[in-house]
This record gives structure tokens, C-alpha cells and sequence, in this order.
């Protein structure tokens, strides 16, 4: 019975350390740029994208198929980099607890 109250406060704290991991990566943020730097999109570490900014002169002169293309990539590899920090801190927390590293993100 003592094992599984151990595992229970545990549990608890990895909890409550989580919860807390996640709050603070809902205010980190990532950069990622296409086209040349073009196209800038910044994401949250809670994969929310916080901002998009297009160089006007990109707007102007781009095909829309490229535009719609170089964003696609901007948010993408922006969201790809939220989740990779996500997953860096989300280890630091569960690092010893035996859990298979794709459960981590």
C-alpha cells in the first residue's frame, strides 16, 4: 500500500509539473522564415501560431501559388519547432519514468 501512495503523489507532482511546463511554453515562441525571410511566422510553444508577417513587397510581386506555398512551409516549420521545444521540455520532466520517447512528442 505504501508503493502505490508513493505512485500516486508521484503522479500528482508530474501532474502539477506538466501543468506548469505547459503554461510556460504557452509563453515561449519560435521563429521560422521561407522564402529568403520573406514570410515570417512565429508559434507558440503550445503550437499556437502568435503572428504571420509577409514583406510587402513579397504580397506584391509573389505568384499566389508560391505565397500560399511558402506560408504553408512558414507555418509549418514553425509549428515543427513549438513542438520539438515542447517535447525538449516535456522530457526534463519525465526524464526516469521509462516512457517510450514518441509519447513525449
Amino acid at each position: 500500500m505504501a508503493n502505490f501512495m508513493q505512485m500516486i503523489k508521484q503522479a500528482t507532482s508530474l501532474q502539477r509539473d506538466m501543468k506548469k511546463v505547459q503554461k510556460e511554453l504557452a509563453s515561449r515562441t519560435v521563429e521560422y522564415d521561407a522564402a529568403g525571410g520573406r514570410v515570417r511566422v512565429v508559434a507558440r510553444g503550445d503550437l499556437s501560431v502568435a503572428s504571420i508577417d509577409i514583406a510587402p513587397e513579397y504580397v506584391e510581386s509573389a505568384a499566389r501559388a508560391n505565397l500560399g506555398r511558402d506560408l504553408a512551409a512558414a507555418v509549418n516549420g514553425a509549428l515543427a519547432a513549438a513542438k520539438k521545444e515542447a517535447g525538449r521540455e516535456m522530457a526534463k520532466i519525465t526524464s526516469g519514468l521509462g516512457l517510450p520517447a514518441d509519447l513525449l512528442g
